[in-house]
């Protein structure tokens, strides 16, 4: 199918769930969202759509500013995957009201549910539930990219009521703080200066100053640093020592970097 699928990942989950629906419909291309730079991005074939990550419940700031630079010259099929771990609140309707003022219809909204990588709140959790998430996702995806296929149309999903009300307007109150709240990352002694933090952030945050990294106030909070970190050296706030890592365990290293590193 002539299909173009951008993402935006972190760790690696919404990167492996945009892989799946590419190989179900037969080969889409697959365009990173943190690669498009500035100006309008033209949407040059019929069916398109963005997978992305639920961030503090609702659309993360780079992909709001993707999508209010989509342009289409014909009409598309539009998609968008929101994948969460555990509450999807109103992002699939916010996503939809993004794109409807550039005149770009939302044809199909589904959410997919995955291991958390918010590490503050805790790790991925044991193995087995995360083996089970990611055999639900796989059937998940196969019935959307079947629905991809045929053009269908439905209305986008969503959480209750109390999620679309309360995690929504904290998602708006929140959304301003969000690049300084990297003021609580820092790296330990362990940091051995190999510079993999500050090639896999999707934001561009981070330098390394005599051989520490120093985050610059435009963080996303994706903890693409701090899970890909080799030697895990890089905390947030005083509680992630105690807990486990987490990147997806088919997406690696090189799929992450910027492609400018």
């Amino acid at each position: 199918m002539d299909a173009t699928i951008f993402y935006y990942t972190g760790t690696g989950n919404s990167l492996w769930v945009a892989r799946l629906i590419a190989e179900e419909l037969g080969g889409a291309s697959l365009i990173p969202v943190s690669n498009q730079g500035e100006g309008e991005r033209i949407i040059d074939t019929k069916v398109a759509g963005v997978v992305f990550p639920v961030h503090i419940w609702g659309v993360p700031a780079p992909v709001v500013r993707f999508v209010e630079s989509l342009k289409s010259s014909h009409p598309v099929y539009f998609f968008g995957v929101a994948v969460h771990a555990g509450q999807v609140s109103n992002t699939l309707v916010q996503l939809k009201k993004i794109l409807s003022r550039r005149g770009v219809p939302l044809s199909l909204g589904f959410e997919v549910r995955m291991p958390s990588n918010y590490i503050p709140w805790g790790g991925p959790g044991p193995q087995e539930k995360q083996r089970a998430l990611f055999a639900h996702a796989r059937d998940k995806v196969s019935r959307i990219s079947d629905m991809i296929r045929q053009r269908a149309v439905l209305p986008v999903e969503r959480g209750p009521l109390w999620q679309r009300i309360i995690l929504t307007a904290f998602y708006h109150l929140s959304f301003s703080h969000v690049p300084g709240m990297d003021k609580k990352f820092r790296a330990d002694d362990r940091c051995n200066d190999c510079g993999i933090c500050l090639r896999v952030c999707p934001a561009s945050n981070i330098t390394l100053s005599e051989g520490k990294p120093l985050w610059h106030h435009r963080c996303e909070q994706c903890f693409a640093c701090l899970q890909w970190c080799p030697a895990e050296a890089i905390q947030y706030g005083t509680r992630t020592l105690r807990y486990e890592r987490y990147h997806h365990p088919e997406i690696v290293l090189r799929d992450i970097l910027r492609s400018d590193e």
